[in-house]
């Protein structure tokens, strides 16, 4: 199975690209965050041209979420119970089963700065996924992936300069102890290999970071411990960050053996 995920900042602004980039790649299952439109705005005609069904998750504000699917697409839940909101509920997770894996797709909150209410609430919705993804590992459902954009970068060396970060989200300790208590339910954070230049997914189009290499980690895919040993290849694609209007976000594409 090829499975990627992409913050893709607006599916139909990125529609073009989108549609490009899986037609090339064809990865058989895609995890997309911020696709800011409501589910019935979403352009599954034209991805379903391409061979894909779509679970979706939107409502058409900056959120929304989706997962497209050319090998299956089984027991569809948005969201989880006991999901935290600010002000209301948002579209940040949606997960389905696909060809026996069960994948989760989250665009986890930004979290702005660390006094604001919008980092209380980060933090209680990473623990409110802790909490959904330990009933799914409960539940039987072992062989896990939960990939997406998760506004964390989890070490130091998943940003191009820690000193520019101090004081920041994205950074904080509390924030990687969230990912940290994910990661102790048994999976296993997937490093990709970079095609060039240092692992990061997400550069800001402020200042021409990008060519820069000011970039960071924070799109993962976590995987379970009955599927880190299928993991024959990650990598970030680089290219689909180049050209005119593309997301701030590169696709992280894994690639998962067919189990003997």
């Amino acid at each position: 199975m090829l499975l990627a995920t992409w913050n893709v900042n607006s599916v139909v602004a990125r529609l073009p690209r989108l549609l490009e980039w899986l037609a090339a790649t064809r990865p058989d299952v895609v995890c997309l965050q911020e696709t800011k439109v409501a589910n019935a705005a979403f352009p599954s005609d034209a991805v379903g041209e391409l061979g894909y069904a779509s679970a979706l998750h939107g409502d058409g504000r900056w959120n929304g979420v989706a997962i497209l699917s050319r090998v299956g697409l089984e027991a569809v839940a948005a969201g989880f119970e006991g999901e935290p909101g600010l002000d209301a509920v948002e579209a940040r997770s949606v997960a389905a089963t696909c060809a026996g894996v069960r994948v989760w797709t989250v665009y986890v909150p930004n979290g702005r700065t660390l006094d604001s209410p919008h980092y209380t609430y980060k933090l209680a919705w990473l623990a409110g996924l802790r909490g959904a993804l330990a009933a799914e590992i409960g539940a039987g459902h072992g062989r896990l992936v939960v990939c997406g954009d998760f506004n964390v970068a989890p070490t130091d060396d998943d940003v191009w300069d820690p000193a520019e970060f101090v004081g920041s989200t994205h950074v904080s300790a509390a924030e990687r102890e969230a990912v940290t208590a994910l990661l102790a339910l048994g999976l296993s954070d997937v490093h990709p290999r970079a095609l060039k230049g240092r692992p990061f997914t997400y550069w800001d189009y402020r200042a021409g970071n990008f060519h820069k290499g000011l970039g960071m980690r924070i799109d993962l895919v976590l995987v379970s411990e009955a599927l880190a040993p299928r993991v024959t290849d990650a990598f970030i694609d680089r290219e689909a960050r180049k050209g005119s209007a593309p997301s701030d976000h590169a696709p992280v594409v894994v690639d998962l053996a067919t189990e003997s």
